[in-house]
């Protein structure tokens, strides 16, 4: 055998050699994989579950609802005279006023003036009152001994009666030139400048803020769940920090298409909401003997509510029906559900029917 052979055989003993070892690795390779793939399936131990004791309480009810405050008192006040100018404003919206507080006055040397040819026309009517009680013998001092009938005769002939008419029309109208708050509240809708003429729109609006309400809907099927007299917590979205209390004062006695009942609620107290303000409305009830469970015991499986509870350290699938709920819990039916059963309320994610369990923590409910 000659060199160039030998070389070509050692070649071929090298590559066989490489291949086996090869194969062998490939080999541990496949095993270490499928080995790490079973562990992960097949964990070492149990899940991890914390349960509860299921019993009979009172459920804290929470209803939920969007609202809108409104004043329950207001007026609209306007100038009753629209031809002369607004001379002066004395206040500006947002302002708090008191009963009888002027709010602005007109521009009264025309009304004044109304006045005081008035007062000169009923003088100048007196006279001729008199003339025409002369004329019928009777003495005008001693208005006491004119019949009636006669003295309204010579009050129309002489214009007296016209005349005294239109001094307290003329005194009205500049009585009402100075426009004042008929009761206390804060100034709103106040958009006219001085020395313009009043429009036929409001001048203002008085918003009597000590006597605020919310309206709100509830639907038909929470009608049961509230009543007269329920205390409410008022949240404006604006201002979540100034939170209000209030009392259900009126409950519409009526559905609309959309299945909602309007639901009014007084507002206690001055509390800083303006009208038309938007707001979160909570009303909270006490419901006795209810089934109460935390809303982590409740999972999904094929579309529908399941909880587990723990029997012999495995978990038992349960079918129910949850019912009321406030931020954290609900109540719970179901045929299968009695007092006294321990409920899984967290770990339950990925559990199956009769799955061996570890409690790790035992809850009972508060």
């Amino acid at each position: 055998m000659n060199r160039k052979s030998i070389s070509r055989a050692s070649a071929l003993a090298a590559c066989l050699i490489f291949g086996m070892v090869s194969t062998a690795c490939s080999g541990e390779q496949k095993e270490s994989t499928e080995k790490e793939g079973v562990e992960t399936v097949l964990p070492d131990s149990p899940p991890e579950v914390t349960v509860m004791e299921l019993k009979s309480q009172t459920f804290h009810h929470e209803l939920v609802s969007n609202g809108k405050v409104t004043a329950n008192s207001f007026v609209d006040l306007n100038f009753r005279s629209t031809t002369e100018r607004i001379a002066q404003i004395f206040v500006k919206n947002g302002d708090h006023v008191a009963a009888g507080q002027k709010l602005a006055v007109l521009d009264t040397y025309t009304l004044q003036n109304r006045v005081n040819q008035a007062e000169s026309s009923l003088s100048q009517a007196n006279l001729e009152l008199k003339d025409v009680l002369i004329g019928q013998g009777y003495n005008p001092d001693k208005m006491s001994n004119v019949p009636a009938e006669v003295l309204k005769l010579a009050q129309v002939k002489s214009g007296y009666d016209r005349s005294k008419q239109e001094l307290e029309l003329a005194k009205f109208e500049l009585q009402h030139a100075t426009l004042t708050a008929p009761m206390s509240g804060v100034v709103a809708n106040l958009f006219t400048k001085a020395h313009n003429q009043p429009t036929g729109e409001p001048f203002c609006r008085i918003i009597n803020n000590g006597a605020m309400e919310v309206e709100f809907t509830i639907l038909e099927s929470e009608l049961s769940l509230v009543k007269r007299g329920d205390q409410v917590d008022i949240v404006p979205y604006a201002m979540p920090e100034n939170t209000a209390k209030g009392t259900i004062s009126e409950i519409n006695p009526m559905v609309d298409e959309n299945g909602m009942v309007k639901v009014k609620a007084k507002v206690a107290g001055s509390t800083g909401l303006f009208d038309g303000m938007n707001v979160r409305i909570s009303v909270k009830r006490d419901v006795p003997g209810m089934l109460v469970i935390p809303k982590t015991a409740v999972v999904l499986r094929s579309g529908r509510q399941v909880l587990f509870t723990l029997k012999d350290g495995m978990a038992q699938w349960k079918y129910v029906t949850t019912g009321l709920e406030n931020m954290t819990e609900y109540t719970v039916t179901g045929d299968d559900l009695q007092e006294g059963m321990q409920v899984i309320t967290t770990g339950n994610v990925n559990l199956a029917h009769e799955t061996k369990v570890r409690v790790i923590q035992e809850k009972p409910q508060e």
